[in-house]
């Protein structure tokens, strides 16, 4: 049996197979005052919009009203293991991200590097109050390590699958489903207590939740986030968002 990541890297919908983590502190040494005053060089994303890493940039930069390039990536021709993609992402994977002489690869990076570079453009999706910024932080890390993984797996079992005509295997989601419903406990408890993740606005630490939250709400794990009322109606605001509504409108 292959195992899923195989299958990840030649379908079209981009998934990812394994993520690269970079740090705000080594992306931040890279990062330029904008000088928003010149003309703005042509943003190019090279992905698809049926890419749960993907979608966090495009939106990202829908709420920064920053017009885009979509450059898209046929995985099934295997286009990612060949340039130009080669060239910007040595791991030959989406997204790759360019504004002007600046490459970059990996979904939270690009996000992190557009919410600073255009800070006072659109949304703010970062916070310069720097406590406020450890709060934000901190639930920007719970996503990636906590809520991303058990949602990953459950979008591949119970999204994904179904299109490629392979089983839904149930004890993989019955054990994942649990997993991420003591996720959203916490998620629960916090949104009690605070209108979005990382404070009363929002921001990254919400953006990325978006593609998997959209393809699970489209299964049977979506009790999972409709039984708890603060989750709840946090999944009705940030999926009503037109940024991301843009977002899913690049599919049509």
């Amino acid at each position: 049996m292959i195992p899923p990541s195989s299958y990840l890297i030649n379908i079209p919908l981009g998934l990812p197979y394994h993520k690269v983590r970079i740090t705000t502190h080594l992306l931040l040494n890279f990062l330029l005052v904008p000088n928003h005053n010149t003309v703005m060089a042509t943003i190019k994303v090279y992905g698809s919009t049926y890419s749960t890493v993907a979608m966090p940039v495009f939106a990202a930069l829908y709420e920064k009203d920053i017009e885009l390039e979509f450059v898209p990536v046929d995985m099934r021709a295997g286009e990612h293991k060949k340039e130009p993609i080669i060239s910007l992402n040595p791991f030959g994977q989406i997204p790759a991200f360019e504004d002007g002489d600046l490459k970059l690869f990996e979904s939270r990076a690009i996000t992190q590097y557009i919410a600073h570079e255009y800070f006072d453009k659109g949304t703010q999706l970062v916070i310069r109050d720097s406590k406020k910024m450890a709060i934000l932080s901190v639930w920007t890390e719970v996503e990636g390590q906590k809520f991303d993984p058990a949602a990953s797996k459950l979008t591949w079992e119970l999204g994904i699958k179904p299109l490629l005509g392979m089983p839904t295997d149930s004890a993989v989601v019955e054990e994942y489903e649990a997993k991420l419903a003591a996720v959203l406990d916490v998620y629960e408890a916090r949104l009690a207590q605070s209108k979005y993740l990382g404070g009363d606005s929002f921001t990254l630490a919400d953006l990325h939740h978006l593609p998997t939250i959209n393809y699970l709400m489209g299964t049977q794990s979506k009790k999972l986030f409709e039984s708890r009322p603060h989750v709840s109606a946090w999944v009705a605001d940030i999926t009503a968002r037109p940024a991301w509504n843009k977002v899913i409108a690049m599919r049509s």
